[in-house]
């Protein structure tokens, strides 16, 4: 316990309860690191928010950031892949964890920075990083290329490979979801156990999208998709307004909420990803057709124009940087 308040003063969320004690002010403090790193503000140390304390410590240079097993995690990574993809170096999505994308970022970067490219972000690499902050771009080359990706090969719900996952309370929706689906000829599958182990099997079936569902204590409607600073999910926040806006606005519902978090199954889910929390237990009951059929019709409707439409991305993706007198 007394880790805890530490880890959390460390944050800047200094807990008044005495030390070794989980009171309401340590309550508190976790709830406000909770909403800070985008996830539930529940006020509960579980384990997403515990992984989340420990990485928070981390800053950029703090420390040798390599390719390993398991692959490391931090704030110190979102940090690198935020300013490698500001100066146009693919270090792929903002996630905090340092994967096989990431480390050819770093490499390619070092190369054109006239560095040993070792792949391994290093003291030197953080310097040049830093030196160079101010011919970054304010949009990452992943964000952009998310987008072009999207608009490119998505065409119709048939064309689309979907991963359905749920917490145990609303598998009975899930599955017949996942049956709509496939009946539908969509190529379809169908997942439980913990989060991280759904984004595990999403990733490994190659999803374009993930579609979780989780039962909410009280009477709403809310769609997440991935983001945090400097980075969001374009054809996520896409797919969360689609399915706020099909699903049946039934008496206490009220109107949904679209909201970008850090979630672990939004995290770690490679694709666009959504997470529905529905409620309450009633009322999902009540309008479980009605409920399956506006989320197929949403994956519809998201699988032919993914990210709202837009300007062709050909033209806004940033080239890597170039720095004068250093060979590419």
């Amino acid at each position: 316990m007394a880790d805890l308040q530490r880890r959390l003063a460390a944050a800047g969320h200094s807990p008044g309860d005495p030390a070794g004690e989980f009171g309401e002010s340590t309550a508190a403090a976790v709830r406000g690191f909770q909403q800070q790193a985008g996830l539930r503000s529940d006020g509960v140390c579980d384990t997403a928010t515990w992984a989340a304390l420990v990485e928070s410590e981390f800053r950029l240079g703090d420390r040798l950031v390599c390719l390993r097993s398991p692959m490391m995690r931090g704030n110190d990574v979102a940090e690198l892949q935020l300013r490698l993809g500001a100066l146009g170096f693919d270090a792929g999505r903002v996630d905090g964890i340092f994967g096989p994308g990431t480390r050819a970022a770093v490499g390619d970067f070092q190369r054109n920075a006239g560095l040993v490219a070792d792949e391994v972000c290093g003291p030197d690499t953080v310097e040049a990083l830093i030196r160079l902050e101010g011919r970054a771009g304010r949009a990452t080359v992943t964000a952009v290329r998310e987008r072009d990706r999207l608009r490119r090969t998505m065409r119709s719900l048939a064309s689309l490979r979907v991963a359905i996952g749920s917490d145990t309370d609303l598998q009975p929706v899930t599955t017949r979801l996942a049956a709509a689906l496939q009946s539908a000829g969509v190529t379809t599958v169908l997942l439980d156990g913990d989060w991280s182990a759904q984004a595990a099997e999403a990733n490994d079936f190659a999803a374009d999208v993930y579609l979780g569902l989780s039962l909410a204590p009280a009477t709403v409607i809310e769609a997440s998709y991935f983001e945090v600073p400097g980075f969001a999910s374009t054809g996520g926040r896409h797919l969360a307004e689609l399915v706020v806006r099909e699903l049946p606005a039934s008496p206490g519902w009220g109107i949904g909420a679209v909201t970008g978090m850090r979630l672990p199954i939004l995290r770690e889910t490679r694709s666009s990803a959504v997470l529905v929390q529905l409620g309450d237990r009633a009322m999902v009951d009540r309008n479980r057709d009605l409920i399956i059929a506006s989320l197929q019709r949403a994956l519809e409707v998201w699988a032919s124009d993914p990210v709202a439409d837009g300007p062709s991305a050909a033209s806004e993706t940033p080239e890597p940087a170039r720095y004068p007198g250093v060979a590419s």
